[in-house]
């Protein structure tokens, strides 16, 4: 394996470009895959076309871009391709992005920062080895800050973790008569059915199982089921009835007999489940966030006050607030804040002390030419 390192430095019309590639990676939606972005560079550094990915299962953003220029008429043959993360080398739900690149003549191709994923590494190599000049390590620090809660679940083989509470402005899901439908706007339940259409499982407490008795399908503005359908999952200790609607017929179907969050995550894993929405109650939404296991916060938030009832949160195990949980507004998938009818739907992720870098050691400044 080379180490050697390319002591050249990028030149200014691929440093803007970058930023342009991780302006447009924040378009696409956070999930079981990152955030992505790519820019075509002609030979005299004009930026022709841009590409993002739009979410699980679409075009990655290489080959949205690839897309783009074609559909433009643009002959890609020695253009240069600036890119966020290292290009895939895998085929999933899309093929690798490695061979469209090289298919499309691409010469050269600069990304941010390594691909973490077994299954998906190896597209530098793969590039190499076709004869593409390849350079990374360009805006190292902030793709990585991009991913970061990605990277995260990725390193520790869980699934992506997206929290969901629809709460009045007083923090209330509920009534004091347990009454809940619909505290949000038609706008917001239609989001979230859009969510539901994009993950992989969506998870609530066999509490509320036993009192709301949800079908946590995703429906259409008819309420007919939609799509993609995703996992229904009931987690906790008491038993499911068998007429629960949350069975459903399609066996779509699974009881996780636990409360730990961790060992929840840990089985749906095993289940090839990568990107898990958390619906509630408020005692497993509390037990998500208490463990530090959530990694995007969605807040439905209706202008309506009901001063007791169902608290959205129960105890996080905080004493004082210098243990406080801290997030930050998140711009990814359409913005930090949004009006959804009457409501705002607010995206939030943990803010971080300090940022992980997934490839330490490689100076972000100079392009490597070794092999990862």
């Amino acid at each position: 394996m080379s180490t050697a390192v390319n002591t050249a430095v990028f030149t200014g019309a691929e440093q803007t470009a970058m930023d342009t590639a991780l302006a447009a990676a924040l378009r696409g939606p956070r999930g079981a895959n990152p955030l992505v972005g790519a820019v075509v560079l002609g030979p005299d550094g004009t930026q022709l076309v841009t590409g993002y990915h739009r979410g699980a299962g679409t075009a990655h953003a290489e080959a949205d871009a690839i897309a783009e220029a074609r559909a433009a008429g643009i002959d890609l043959n020695g253009t240069t391709m600036v890119v966020t993360l290292e290009p895939c080398n895998h085929s999933g739900r899309t093929g690798p992005c490695a061979q469209a690149i090289i298919a499309a003549g691409v010469s050269r191709v600069v990304y941010a920062v390594d691909d973490p994923h077994h299954h998906a590494a190896g597209g530098a190599v793969t590039l190499r080895t076709a004869g593409v000049d390849v350079a990374s390590g360009l805006a190292r620090k902030q793709a990585t800050a991009l991913n970061r809660e990605w990277f995260d679940a990725v390193q520790h083989r869980r699934p992506f973790v997206t929290l969901h509470i629809a709460q009045t402005l007083d923090s209330r899901i509920a009534a004091s008569d347990g009454t809940s439908q619909w505290i949000s706007s038609p706008e917001s339940l239609a989001d979230n059915h859009e969510l539901r259409g994009m993950i992989d499982a969506i998870l609530v407490g066999t509490e509320t199982v036993l009192v709301d008795n949800p079908r946590l399908t995703a429906r259409n503005a008819a309420g007919e089921e939609s799509g993609k359908q995703p996992l229904r999952v009931a987690m906790g200790l008491r038993e499911i009835p068998e007429d629960a609607s949350i069975r459903g017929s399609d066996g779509c179907f699974v009881h996780l007999p636990t409360r730990d969050p961790a060992e929840a995550l840990a089985m749906l894993y095993d289940r090839d489940i990568r990107h898990l929405m958390v619906e509630g109650g408020s005692r497993i939404l509390s037990a998500f966030l208490a463990a530090g296991l959530v990694d995007e916060l969605i807040v439905y938030l209706a202008p309506t006050l009901l001063g007791s009832g169902t608290p959205a949160l129960h105890d996080l195990g905080i004493g004082t607030l210098a243990d406080a949980q801290h997030w930050t507004w998140d711009d990814a998938g359409g913005g930090a804040v949004q009006a959804l009818g009457r409501d705002l739907r607010l995206h939030l992720k943990p803010l971080a002390e300090a940022t992980v870098d997934p490839t330490p050691g490689k100076d972000a400044v100079e392009a490597t030419e070794g092999e990862h």
